[in-house]
């Protein structure tokens, strides 16, 4: 059987049912060519498209590129100057006059008048209240009276002991006579000297019937109203002096180690913006406060303005430590490589390394003294790790 006839009649195309009557007669069949001939087409196609489009044009030569500047801002730079260095210790506080004084009655009695009101400025021997003298004036006449009175007693008695006396010396007068008229001047001497002692005491009283400033200053408060009685002891007003503030401050236990009398001192005062008062410490406690472990500072203020006031919270810094025309950079630009610690300077668009020594720590570590660069230099400040010795740069506003 022959392939034409693999297929059944019904099935066979018109193609193969002609080739198998060419197979009946003894002929070869017919091949398909068609096929061929399109893929022939397709590749003459390919190759001509291939030979026949135009060359490409030559690549461009790549020419050498410089490298690429680095932008630095310009805050991210800093410029080294001979400055000074301080070492500070922060203590926080209120404020409070540096003189007050409670002024209360030496004597006892109705107070008959009140002259000065908080907030009225008073001088030192003003009267600020005044108490009844009827009481005062008649002790002290009757002490006169009784002192006067004693005066011309012992008049009386020095004159009849020195009559005495001269008997005595004549004979005409016994000794025990003369003993009892020493005895007696003596006696009345002795009371005389006491009265004048009470004449005194009168006098005082009298005069502490009338309250009076004992400094300048300013009345700051008054327990006392016209009417009233009261005793010896009694406050009646306290008076401050503003010309001169004191700062009780506090620092921790550690910092008040770096603290010492004479020390300088800048205040800022809450409510006072933009303004710091100068000040020196005038004393450490030695004991720190139980619960706050906070040690006491008292720090002396001029308030000549007189814009500061009593209970005004405060901020200071006391200069512990200073020096003068040194170089320093900040801990942000400082770098370190096997060689040691240097510096990123800016120099004619490249940056370089710049080699330093660190001599001593500043301002709690923020500012690091150093060697190694001289005025006028300018270094990266800022901690940029992407930036190497080597580097070309370009300064950026910001």
């Amino acid at each position: 059987m022959t392939a034409a006839h693999e297929k059944p009649v019904w099935a066979q195309s018109k193609r193969e049912k002609n080739n198998a009557e060419r197979v009946a007669k003894g002929l070869k069949p017919k091949r398909r060519i068609v096929p061929w001939i399109v893929l022939g087409v397709i590749v003459v196609g390919i190759v001509g498209f291939i030979f026949l489009q135009p060359p490409a044009p030559p690549a461009p030569e790549v020419a050498d590129t410089a490298p690429v500047a680095k932008q630095i801002r310009q805050s991210e730079t800093a410029t080294i100057e001979a400055t000074t260095l301080r070492q500070t210790v922060k203590v926080t506080g209120t404020l409070v006059p540096g003189r007050q004084s409670e002024v209360a009655s030496q004597a006892s009695g109705r107070v008959m008048a009140v002259l000065k009101r908080p907030g009225d400025p008073v001088s030192e021997g003003d009267l600020l209240a005044q108490i009844d003298r009827a009481t005062l004036e008649l002790q002290l006449n009757q002490q006169q009276a009784t002192a006067q009175a004693t005066r011309a007693q012992l008049a009386s008695s020095q004159q009849q002991l020195e009559r005495t006396e001269q008997l005595a010396s004549q004979g005409l007068a016994s000794p025990s006579t003369l003993e009892q008229a020493r005895s007696a001047n003596a006696a009345l001497e002795a009371n005389l000297s006491a009265l004048d002692i009470a004449v005194q005491t009168a006098e005082l009283a009298l005069s502490n019937a009338s309250v009076k400033a004992p400094l300048d200053g300013v009345v700051s408060a008054r327990s006392v109203e016209p009417g009233q009685t009261i005793s010896a002891g009694t406050p009646l007003f306290t008076i401050v002096n503003l010309q001169e503030m004191q700062f009780d401050a506090a620092a921790s236990v550690n910092s008040s180690a770096m603290v010492a009398p004479g020390q300088p001192a800048t205040v800022a005062v809450t409510g006072l913006n933009g303004q710091e008062f100068a000040g020196t410490v005038t004393r450490v406690n030695p004991v720190a406060i139980s619960g706050t472990r906070t040690v006491p500072i008292y720090i002396e203020l001029d308030n000549a303005e007189g814009s500061l006031r009593g209970g005004m919270f405060a901020t200071g810094q006391i200069t512990v430590a200073e020096k003068a025309d040194a170089f320093a950079v900040s801990a942000a630009a400082l770098r370190e490589d096997a060689d040691g610690h240097f510096v990123l300077k800016l120099a004619d668009g490249t940056l370089v390394r710049q080699g330093i020594e660190i001599v001593q720590e500043w301002d709690r570590g923020r500012l690091v003294e150093v060697t190694g660069v001289t005025a006028g230099d300018v270094v990266v400040s800022a901690p940029l790790d992407e930036l190497a010795a080597g580097d070309a740069y370009t300064l950026v506003e910001g």
